[in-house]
C-alpha cells in the first residue's frame, strides 16, 4: 500500500484526492469549470500540505490518462509531472473511462449484473470517445472515438443490457433506442474514485515514464479560427 495524490482533469469537473493503504483521507471537487488552471493548483497544495502535516511520506502521483478535454488533460498532466519531478514520485496514469466505472461498480449493484459497462465522454456533436468492459472491467471493446447512431453498440445490446453513462451519455438517449440500453446519470470522473485503480497499477509498477509521458487524447487537438475584433 501506497501514499498517492490522485488528479483528474479530464471534463468540465477538476477534482484531487489523497489516499493512504487505499483509502481517501481528503478530497476537493469543483464543478463549477472548466477551471482547472484557476483551482488544480490550491486543490494539489493542500493534498500536499495535508500530507506534510501528518508526516505523511508521498510516494506516487496518479493522474487521469484520457481521453477527454484536450485543456484538461493537458493541465493535469503537467502538474502531476511537475510534482513528480519536485519530490521524485512515481507516476501512474488512470483510463478515464475505466475510473467512470468505478461508482457503477461500487453503488449501482442494483443495476443488471450481467450487464456490460459503456462509459462515454463527451467528444461534441454526436462524437463520444466510450469503450465497452464486463464487470471485472476486462476490456470487451477498446476506446475509441465514436460517432453514435443507433448501429454503433447494436452488436454488444442485441446480446444482452448495457449500462450508458458518463458526461457523453445523455445526448445519446434517444439516438440508442434499444430495449437493452439503461442509461445511468451524473456519473463524473472524480479523483477520490482513482484509489483502487492508482493501487493496483503501483502494486503491479505499472509506472509512466515522467519525463515522456502523455495522455491519450484519441484525437488531434484542432484549433479553432479566432475571430477577427476588427
Amino acid at each position: 500500500m501506497a501514499t498517492i495524490i490522485h488528479i483528474e482533469t479530464s471534463t468540465d469537473v477538476c477534482s484531487v484526492a489523497l489516499s493512504q493503504d487505499g483509502q481517501c483521507i481528503y478530497h476537493e471537487e469543483d464543478y463549477n469549470g472548466p477551471s482547472h488552471a484557476r483551482v488544480l493548483a490550491p486543490f494539489v497544495e493542500n493534498a500536499v500540505g495535508m500530507a506534510d502535516s501528518h508526516a505523511i511520506p508521498i510516494d506516487a502521483v496518479a493522474v487521469s490518462a484520457g481521453p477527454g478535454s484536450y485543456t484538461g488533460l493537458r493541465i493535469g498532466a503537467s502538474t502531476a509531472k511537475g510534482l513528480c519531478f519536485g519530490r521524485n514520485l512515481k507516476l501512474v496514469s488512470v483510463s478515464t473511462l475505466e475510473l467512470l466505472c468505478v461508482p457503477i461498480l461500487l453503488y449501482h449493484e442494483e443495476e443488471a449484473q450481467d450487464a456490460l459497462l459503456c462509459p462515454m465522454i463527451d467528444a461534441r456533436r454526436m462524437e463520444v470517445y466510450a469503450a465497452v468492459y464486463d464487470r471485472s472491467l476486462h476490456t470487451v471493446r477498446q476506446e475509441q472515438a465514436d460517432i453514435v447512431n443507433e448501429e454503433t453498440y447494436k452488436p454488444f445490446l442485441d446480446k444482452g443490457k448495457v449500462l450508458f453513462f458518463g458526461n457523453g451519455a445523455a445526448k445519446c438517449k434517444t439516438t440508442i433506442n434499444h430495449p437493452n440500453a439503461i442509461f445511468v446519470d451524473d456519473i463524473k470522473p472524480l479523483a477520490k474514485n482513482m484509489v483502487p485503480l492508482a493501487e493496483r497499477l503501483l502494486m503491479n509498477n505499472k509506472t509512466e515514464d515522467v519525463a515522456y509521458f502523455e495522455p491519450r487524447y484519441l484525437k488531434d487537438f484542432i484549433a479553432g479560427t479566432s475571430k477577427k475584433l476588427f
